[in-house]
């Protein structure tokens, strides 16, 4: 019986001291880079992928109405 409080004593005691201290401390840390949001260079870096978006945003525009003028068909034929 003296084995078996034992064996459940050590791993809950070592878990608290040791696992649920660094648990708690990683899960605020992430719970605050969220809250303080991009830095700097995610920002920008989000910044740049919004500039590359328009852009290719207005070459796929240029290039359907290119092809409404040469193949005025060309979106029913591509729904099937």
């Amino acid at each position: 019986m003296e084995g078996i409080v034992v064996a459940f004593f050590v791993p809950v005691v070592v878990f608290l001291l040791v696992v649920a201290p660094i648990w708690i401390i990683v899960h605020y840390k992430s719970k605050a880079n969220v809250v303080n949001g991009l830095s700097s260079s995610e920002r920008a870096e989000l910044d740049e992928m919004i500039e590359v978006a328009n852009k290719m945003a207005a070459r796929i525009e240029t290039l359907e109405s290119i092809l409404d003028v040469e193949s005025p068909g060309w979106r029913e034929n591509q729904e099937a």
